[in-house]
Formats: C-alpha cells, structure tokens, sequence
C-alpha cells in the first residue's frame, strides 16, 4: 500500500487503536504488532495545506510559502499566550475567530511524568494519546485559546509543560494521584488563577473538581531496549518487527518512527508474512 500519509489517526480503547493514512486508505497497525512491517520513503513529498509537491516540510507537513502565511503556522499555536488577535494582527482573522475562540481545556497528564497542557475541547481524548500521556484530567474549561494559554504559563512554573519523547518512549510511567495535584496547584497559584478570572471577567473559566482521571492503555508488546529514532530524510527505508505504538510514535525492534513528524511524505507500507 501507498500514499501520502498524515499523522495516525487513533481511537480510544483498551488499547488505543491506530490507523495508519495513506491517502485515502488506512491500515490497522494493531492487528500487526508483532510481524515484520517495512515503511519505505519514495522521495514525494506534498504539502498538506496546498497539496503543492516539495522538497521539505515546515512545521510537519507544510511549503514555506504556506508555513509564512497561515495562521496555524503562527508560534502563537505552541504559545497561546503570545496570541496578538486582539492587536489585530492575526495573518488569517476569520480562521482565528473559528479555532482560537472556542473551548479550550486546561489538563494534567501523566506521560514521561507529570506535565500540564491545553487543547480544543474537541480535541480530547486524541490530544492525550497522542503525546503519549497514560493519565489525563480535565481542570479548566475556558472560552479561548488565550485564556488556556495564560492559565497553563500560571501552571508551568510548578510543573512541567513539555513531554519527555525519550523518557515517554523508554516504559510506562509510575501512576501519579492528578486529582491531589490539581488540588495543590489550585491553591498555590489562587492569586494568578484570581487576577486572569478578574482581567476576563465576562469570559467563561470553570474549574472542573468533578471531572474523573482518564486512563490510557497503549498496544505495546515490548518496550525499546535502546531508543535510536528513524528519519527519512536521511534513511529512506525503515524497517523491523512493531513492538508498539505510543504517541505518534512506532515502536519497533530495530528503533523508533516518528509518523506525525512526516506529515505530508509519501510512503510504501510493506509487511513481511513471515519473519
């Protein structure tokens, strides 16, 4: 099978279940954990906005032309807090109103450790899965992308904001009680979490002390002895047994694949009937 292929597209379970895209086709890579897969890079490459044939991506999957004028390229995508709508100067205006200015969720989640993050209410459970997060838990329900981003800078001076790919790759973190951490954070940062409630005082923050820990199972049969990353820019052709799937990631014997991180390459998906 072949085609352009996009990040994988998941689905909450016990495990969580994975499908490779390919253009139009989608493969479920679950039902091969443990066989011989070969994923085969055949130099195409197109954008995914403009579908444009390239030579590199920006920002997993998108032409420089792209990259420099959408606003979903903007930083203010990975830092929400530095958002400058209000200052008029959004690159696409109608396209900020429709993604920036709706639901937005604050969250804990327990992926190479504990860390907080934020996400489209829609997004949810995927944006958990695919950082690779075992636990998660809603703790605010806010009306824009700005907001969550000012609650989360409030957050990350106590925890981190990032996820470890190798730590998150290597094994299953140790359980983490998030419901007596949100309740830590909420009292230790009561004064900032106070000043951004009175600063938006018509906006919607809610904080959720009802909301139930989810817990995620990834299909991994055996964690990577040692994590050496595949890239297909530099090895075309990448292939071993599938030991796993976490985050966006393949696990295999031979190391690991990022397929988010390959957005827009086009690829041939092989596997080995017996190995």
């Amino acid at each position: 099978m072949q085609g352009v292929t996009k990040k994988m597209l998941t689905q909450l379970s016990d495990p969580v279940q994975y499908q490779l895209l390919l253009n139009n086709d989608s493969i479920d890579l679950n039902s091969y954990l443990g066989q011989h897969i070969t994923l085969r890079f055949t130099g195409n490459i197109a954008c995914v906005h403009c579908h444009k044939s390239i030579k590199k991506t920006y920002n997993q999957g998108y032409c420089y032309p792209c990259f420099i004028k959408l606003a979903q390229c903007d930083m203010c995508i990975m830092k929400p807090e530095t958002c400058h709508y209000h200052l008029g100067t959004c690159r696409e205006p109608a396209w900020g109103e429709t993604f920036c200015f709706q639901p937005h969720i604050v969250y804990l989640a327990n992926s190479s450790g504990i860390k907080v993050g934020i996400t489209r209410q829609t997004q949810i459970p995927t944006r958990w899965i695919d950082q690779g997060a075992v636990q998660a838990l809603p703790i605010f329900n806010v009306s824009s992308r700005y907001i969550a981003g000012l609650i989360e800078v409030v957050l990350a001076k106590h925890v981190s904001d990032k996820t470890s790919w190798q730590k998150m790759l290597k094994s299953q973190p140790s359980s983490i009680d998030l419901i007596a951490q949100r309740d830590v954070l909420l009292t230790v940062c009561e004064v900032e979490l106070t000043n951004i409630r009175q600063q938006f005082a018509t906006a919607t923050i809610e904080c959720l002390l009802n909301e139930p820990v989810v817990d995620i199972q990834f299909p991994i049969n055996h964690y990577p002895d040692k994590l050496k990353s595949f890239n297909f820019d530099q090895h075309p052709e990448v292939s071993g047994i599938l030991q796993g799937i976490k985050g966006q990631y393949l696990l295999l014997d031979t190391g690991v694949i990022n397929i988010r991180k390959f957005t827009g390459y086009e690829l041939e998906f092989l596997v080995m009937e017996s190995y």
